[in-house]
């Protein structure tokens, strides 16, 4: 998505102006972040209107075929302000960059250059060198990756002011078999305890009440700085963060799972109820052959241990399917698998070929219109486990954490409980006007639209038929395949 900056005066208009696109994954949104955060330390001026920058710099995402192209297009976009607009230099950065490097300049001879994951602390550098009164080629900044930034690396946050994204390591050690991340990340480097801690702080005092943990294997933080148990000691720490509200980790692979971390999060109040855990598959022979670790009996034990030991828990998993050998048989045992567990919310992700991992060269490739119609089928099933869940909260009282006035009705806020993380799975409408942005209000859950909850204030749905909408806009349901 593009920053909603302010577009500079014309009184500031002799600082260069930059424009910026980010696309993909949160992870990707800290990197713009710190890449804004350094533009404007040395003295750039940011601007929404991309029409109006100097420099516009893509920040791309390379995970998937869908997502590369998408990334191709913006630069495509954006190339042509070089005709219509103020753009005198393109800059592509991030995944894609550093996966593809050298061929995107071949391919794409609107950019000027391609910063790579290892070179985004330098982006300040970059830019005044492509901006330089001489001639310009074509130049590529691809270090080695991963870049990692710490608690004094200077941020210009997106979104909202209440919710910060921390990234607490970067990179990746596992060796799933379809995955590209190792290549366009590097291995796992873990950012110290202390410095996460302090980035909490600094937060929490400008106003943050949810950190949202993120990484590219949750659950192995600190493996590489020598910890055992490296998120269960950071989690320990950041719970006596004061005024901080709810920490949210994410993407915890199902290894290394320990009782200790489990009663963690049960016990602490400032840890969510909420378990972001890709399982993949659920039969033994494709997890085999995706190279991960564990089979159905050990996975099947592992949503059971962490249902448990974490009473009332909301858990979001994601599966592949396509993924080559795949047959009927591995697929029915998947559909029947989330039938069986009935899992909070369920992303369904297409296999696609990613060069340089060991999934391109397996045999057996399942057509791409066969992998279409398993994702539906699975989401059309998903989708109707979500909402029989969802009516579970009717009548009861949550607290909410308001996010802002929805984009579906301006009637209507948008708020979410802690087992809601941001953007991916859904929200509790409720009325505009009973709270502002950033502030935890009690709310009585009055009806279902889909993955969404309808709310009011707690003690005015008592009042009312709790059968109903309660008057309110009832929005359209949001059947994006994430959910």
């Amino acid at each position: 998505m593009a920053s909603s900056l302010i577009t500079p005066s014309r009184a500031k208009r002799q600082k260069p102006t930059i424009g910026f696109v980010n696309l993909g994954c949160s992870k990707n949104q800290v990197d713009s972040e710190v890449m804004l955060g350094t533009l404007v330390a040395d003295g750039f001026q940011l601007t929404g209107d991309a029409r109006a920058a100097e420099v516009v710099i893509i920040n791309t995402c390379g995970f998937i075929e869908e997502a590369k192209q998408e990334s191709i297009n913006s630069i495509i976009e954006h190339g042509r302000l070089k005709k219509s607009g103020s753009c005198r230099v393109l800059i592509a950065a991030g995944c894609l960059a550093q996966r593809y490097q050298g061929e995107l300049l071949k391919e794409l001879p609107e950019l000027d250059g391609v910063v790579g994951t290892g070179e985004f602390g330098r982006i300040a550098d970059i830019c005044r060198s492509l901006l330089a009164p001489k001639k310009r080629q074509q130049r590529l900044w691809l270090g080695q990756p991963p870049y990692l930034y710490d608690a004094d690396t200077p941020r210009v946050r997106l979104g909202t002011a209440h919710s910060a994204y921390v990234k607490i390591a970067e990179g990746c050690n596992r060796n799933c078999a379809f995955c590209a991340i190792p290549i366009m990340r590097g291995k796992q480097r873990s950012r110290p305890i202390d410095s996460i801690v302090e980035e909490a702080r600094r937060l929490v005092q400008d106003g943050v009440k949810e950190l949202n943990l993120i990484s590219q294997d949750t659950i192995n933080y600190g493996v590489d700085l020598g910890l055992k148990h490296g998120l269960t000691a950071l989690l320990r720490e950041l719970v006596t963060v004061e005024d901080v509200r709810w920490i949210r980790p994410f993407y915890l692979y199902p290894q290394q799972v320990t009782d200790e971390l489990l009663d963690l999060y049960a016990g602490e109040a400032r840890i969510t109820k909420y378990l972001d855990m890709p399982l993949q598959h659920i039969s033994d022979g494709m997890l085999k052959r995706m190279h991960r670790l564990g089979d159905r009996m050990y996975l099947t034990k592992l949503v059971e241990r962490i249902r448990a030991r974490i009473p009332g828990v909301f858990f979001r998993t994601a599966f592949i399917v396509g993924f080559p050998g795949e047959t009927d048989a591995h697929f029915e045992e998947l559909k029947q698998f989330i039938l069986d567990m009935e899992f909070d919310r369920v992303a369904v992700f297409l296999y696609s070929d990613e060069e340089g991992t060991s999934a391109v060269d397996l045999d057996r490739k399942v057509d791409h219109a066969v992998m279409e119609e398993r994702r539906n089928e699975l989401l059309a099933l998903q989708e109707s486990i979500s909402e029989s869940k969802n009516r579970e909260y009717v009548g009861r009282t949550l607290d909410v954490l308001v996010d802002g006035i929805s984009e579906e009705s301006d009637r209507l806020l948008e708020a979410r409980h802690q087992g809601l993380a941001p953007e991916i799975d859904g929200v509790v409408y409720c009325e505009r006007g009973v709270a502002k942005p950033g502030e935890f209000i009690p709310v009585t859950v009055t009806d279902v639209a889909g993955y969404d909850l309808m709310a009011e204030p707690a003690g005015r749905a008592n009042r009312r038929d709790t059968s109903s909408s309660s008057g309110l806009l009832m929005p359209k349901k949001n059947g994006a395949g994430y959910r």
